[in-house]
Order: C-alpha cells, then sequence, then structure tokens
C-alpha cells in the first residue's frame, strides 16, 4: 500500500463509557504522537446523547487534526448482548464521523493489536502502555491517566505497521516484536 509521505492517522478504541483516541503523525515511515485522550460518555445518562456526543466528538477531532485515515478496535464478542449492542452502536457512531469526512476505516482485532506493539496477544493494557511510552518517547508525565487513551494510540500505531513497509523491509523474517527492535533498533527510541 503506497502512501504519501507524512500521513495522519487516528486510532479509536471503542467505548460507552470511556472512548479512547489516540493520533500519529508519520513523516519518512517514523511515527510520532500527536494527541490522545478519552472522550467522557458516563456523564450522559441517555445512550442516544452518548452516539451524538461521539459523533460530535470524533467530528472535532477530524476537523482539528485532519487525518487521512481512521482506524478501529473491532469490538470482540461478549456473553452481555446488550452490551455488545451499546458498543457497536458507539463504534459506529465514530465510523459515521469518519466517513462524512470521506476517510479510509480499517477494523483491528483486540489480539492482532496487542500483537502489533508488544509481540503477544495476551498482553495487558498497562503492557500495552508502556510498550507506547517506549516507541514514541512518550515523558512520564504525559502518560494519560486513563488506559483507554493508549488503546486507541495502539490502534493507530498498529494500523501504521500493518499499512507500511517498516516491518516487510527488512530481508529477516519478523515473527514478532523482539525480531523487530532487533532488526531496527534505530527505529526505537528508549529501549536497551
Amino acid at each position: 500500500m503506497a502512501h504519501a509521505k507524512e500521513r495522519i492517522i487516528l486510532g479509536v478504541d471503542p467505548g460507552t463509557q470511556l472512548m479512547g483516541y489516540g493520533l500519529i503523525r508519520i513523516t519518512a515511515s517514523q511515527p510520532k504522537l500527536l494527541a490522545l485522550g478519552v472522550i467522557e460518555l458516563s456523564k450522559y445518562e441517555d445512550h442516544y446523547l452518548r452516539l451524538s456526543h461521539i459523533f460530535n466528538r470524533i467530528t472535532g477531532l477530524i476537523e482539528e487534526f485532519l487525518p487521512d485515515e481512521m482506524a478501529l478496535e473491532a469490538p470482540f464478542y461478549g456473553k452481555n448482548v446488550q452490551s455488545m449492542l451499546k458498543l457497536g452502536r458507539a463504534q459506529g457512531a465514530a465510523m459515521i464521523a469518519g466517513l462524512q469526512r470521506g476517510l479510509p476505516i480499517t477494523e483491528y482485532a483486540p489480539l492482532r493489536i496487542k500483537q502489533s506493539i508488544t509481540g503477544s496477544g495476551s498482553a495487558s493494557k498497562e503492557q500495552v502502555a508502556a510498550m507506547l511510552q517506549r516507541i514514541l518517547a512518550i515523558p512520564a508525565a504525559d502518560m494519560p491517566k486513563h488506559l483507554d487513551a493508549t488503546d486507541g494510540l495502539a490502534v493507530a500505531l498498529c494500523h501504521f505497521y500493518q499499512t507500511s513497509n517498516t516491518l516487510a523491509s527488512s530481508d529477516k523474517v519478523i515473527r514478532n516484536w523482539s525480531d523487530f527492535v532487533k532488526s531496527n533498533p534505530n527505529k526505537v527510541h528508549g529501549l536497551k
């Protein structure tokens, strides 16, 4: 997939209480943090008001940062059908905001996102956040209190990895994050 030298990716981790988001700018195949945060939804008791707020906030982020692409975490299947329905609606509200602005949208399974960032599909939210902090050289003081924000950022970085030639540019077969770090020490900051 060919991309311009510079592009901006918006990553979204859908939620019904907190929706995490992260934006990265890719310049010369190097990702850099632009913004991350959460959309707080718990103050809205009415589910439909939450959907409206999601749409409006994602639209606002798109207007502010002008991303070229949007990536979302696909909902995982749980036992509570009502929760899944509400989560799907929340994801849909975010998707519509992107689609109205003409953004291509890609979904990633939670397992793929974790594996892309940490090398392990069973990584905890804390492990994902710590790896993002290292990869993007985020100062500790700038790390968010809600891990939903780093989850949204992980979606954006996963999309970058999945759509770039960064992982495929080596002659060595790269099976996990450790292999990538060994093959590309100049692309990973803060690891020793």
